[in-house]
């Protein structure tokens, strides 16, 4: 999954403008998995362009992917289209409360 459809399964904080949220909402995303819990599984979330974020513990990052059978192109891309995962819609799209 990446960043930006972890931040759409979430939905916008209350109170918040929703071209501003949509500006940060991926970085917001990879703010939480930096400081998550250990059995959060952070590695399976890539950027929108289907590769590793540049950073260190990337090189660790690709290699657990590699584990679990994800297959990488000469780019250092994968195939979104083949690996993406797509949450059911929520539904209801209403802001977070507070």
């Amino acid at each position: 999954m990446t960043y930006g459809g972890i931040a759409s399964c979430i939905g916008q904080p209350a109170n918040m403008d929703p071209l501003a949220y949509d500006r940060i909402k991926a970085r917001w995303v990879g703010y939480a998995l930096k400081d998550c819990p250990d059995d959060v599984p952070w590695h399976r979330v890539i950027n929108a362009r289907g590769q590793i974020s540049t950073r260190p513990g990337s090189e660790f990052q690709r290699t657990l992917l590699e584990d679990e059978g994800i297959a990488f192109g000469k780019s250092g891309r994968i195939n979104l289209k083949r690996y993406i995962w797509k949450p059911r819609p929520l539904k209801s799209r209403e802001p977070i409360p507070d």
